[in-house]
């Protein structure tokens, strides 16, 4: 049995507590320990993706406990590109708390951090849907600690709502593991996997009940319409870092979708057949929608981009509710891409607003540098908005390309193109609001002899450090286009791998169980 796999979930909850109680009065200490552990846990989410590119399932059994009565972990093409991806966006967003200095505002800021990697990871790799649910409140309790960051009222104020909204989602979860252990006599995802199936379809009255109340649950997490209004208060009062790292947890709630809803009630159950793809899609559309009309209507900086990820999240989602390989392939290229794009926004938010002191989207004088972080912005905003040359223009195409079918194709069209549209003019009048015309303005006192140059915090450019992770977050945007033919194959068996309900279950459970 390969101990690797349990490596990106040990390895930070080990971390975490060392931060939190031996080194959280020294920040070079805490910031060595916190960059050196991001690091490894890189390099193993490499490796695992490597292992998983081979196409086989493996399994880690605690204790060597056979599924489904001990705890499974289950790495395939899938939670293997979803460690892999959140090791690099904690790495990036990392080195971006340690360089503007976030990390000094709050004790436990690396503490948090690694315990925040561990719920991820371990939602990823988990094979239980009980698991599921402790690592998701791993996960809540992290991420608040995270989002009221170095305090203030407004932070409290949607910190608050934020555990609300998702203690109650934790509550319709558990309903949710109660109602399916009841019909079914397990948790484990393979074993459903095998059950669900071979239940009549005039007796699994209280499997389609968890189905929905799972969905629901899910879509708690995935921001998904109508629960999608706890995101732009959340993301746009947390601090700049803190909302970058949470660009994967919306991820989380995706994942598990399409986990689950492949899995154990996939669009072929009889007895859950519909569910998923009856009430996704078109709360997907009217996701798209909100995001696109928040973008439009913002008036700060940082709820324009929270609604920007309302927006991506229904692209995506829109594209999950086909439950087709095609769509499923096209909807991972876009999951990364919508990723990194959305991380990125917020790092070089977090660059603009601590130079101009606010986020407010009104004309001020241009900051040092003013030329560079408009350029910083115009290709993070280009991503997000899908437009050429960066990955969202080909994220969004796949997205296209993949829903053909009669019913759907209008619709989601529609949703996408004139969002794309809303979202590309809400980014235009903020840019051009920060940028361009305070530029303008400065030029035009400059000839009337007016108000002098920038001074203060305005007149301080960004140091290298603080750069480079922008920079690196440009770049895996750029990498994602030039490199989109072969990521696209590696996703198409991915997808292929994700349907494969047979060989997922063949592969956690031994031949004997299966046939039960």
């Amino acid at each position: 049995m390969m101990h690797w796999i349990i490596a990106p979930v040990v390895l930070p909850a080990l971390l975490a507590p060392i931060i939190g109680f031996v080194t959280r009065h020294d920040i070079r200490l805490s910031r060595i320990a916190s960059v050196s552990g991001t690091v490894l846990l890189l390099a193993v989410a490499i490796g695992l993706a490597l292992q998983a590119a081979g196409g086989e399932t493996t399994v880690y059994r605690l204790g060597s406990w056979p599924a489904p009565f001990g705890i499974v972990l289950v790495l395939d093409r899938l939670s293997a590109l979803m460690v892999l991806l959140t090791a690099a966006l904690a790495l990036i967003v990392l080195l971006h708390a340690i360089a503007t200095g976030w990390d000094r505002r709050g004790r436990h800021f690396h503490a948090l951090f690694q315990f925040q990697l561990m719920g991820i990871c371990g939602a990823f790799l988990t094979g239980d849907i009980f698991n599921l649910f402790v690592f998701f409140e791993v996960l809540l309790i992290a991420s608040y600690g995270l989002m009221i960051h170095s305090g203030g009222r407004e932070r409290m104020r949607a910190g608050l709502q934020y555990v609300v909204m998702n203690l109650a989602g934790s509550t319709l979860f558990l309903f949710a593991l109660g109602t399916l252990y009841a019909s079914t006599g397990t948790l484990n995802i393979a074993d459903l996997a095998a059950k669900v199936p071979q239940i009549p379809v005039e007796e699994a009255a209280l499997v389609r009940v968890a189905a929905m109340l799972l969905m629901i649950v899910f879509a708690v997490k995935a921001a998904l319409f109508p629960v999608q209004f706890w995101l732009p208060a959340t993301y746009s009062n947390a601090p700049a870092p803190v909302a970058a790292l949470f660009a994967i947890m919306t991820k989380v709630g995706a994942y598990a979708i399409i986990r689950i809803h492949t899995l154990a009630f996939g669009p072929d159950v009889a007895s859950t057949e519909g569910i998923a793809a009856t009430w996704l899609f078109p709360a997907a559309i009217v996701t798209i929608a909100i995001g696109a009309l928040g973008v439009l209507g913002a008036r700060r900086l940082m709820p324009l981009i929270a609604f920007s990820i309302v927006g991506s999240m229904g692209t995506l989602l829109v594209a999950v509710a086909s439950f087709t390989p095609e769509a499923m392939t096209a909807a991972l290229y876009y999951l990364v891409h919508s990723t990194f794009a959305a991380a990125c926004l917020f790092l070089v938010a977090d660059l603009v607003m601590s130079r101009r002191g606010g986020d407010s989207l009104t004309t001020m004088p241009p900051t040092a540098q003013n030329g560079l972080f408009a350029a910083l912005f115009f290709g993070a905003a280009i991503a997000m908005a899908g437009m050429p040359p960066l990955s969202g223009f080909l994220g969004k195409l796949l997205v296209l390309d993949a829903i053909r079918e009669p019913g759907a194709m209008p619709w989601a069209w529609t949703a996408i193109l004139v969002g794309s549209l809303f979202t590309i003019v809400g980014f235009a009048r903020a840019g051009s609001t920060i940028f361009w015309k305070s530029t303008s303005l400065a030029l035009a006192d400059e000839a009337t002899g007016g108000s002098a140059p920038a001074t203060g915090d305005m007149a301080i450019g960004a140091r290298p450090g603080e750069l480079t992770p922008v920079m690196a977050a440009i770049a895996a945007l750029a990498l994602l286009a030039v490199l989109a033919g072969p990521l696209a194959a590696y996703l198409e068996e991915t997808s292929a791998q994700i349907f494969d309900r047979e060989g997922y279950i063949s592969a956690v459970l031994t031949p004997e169980e299966a046939a039960e």
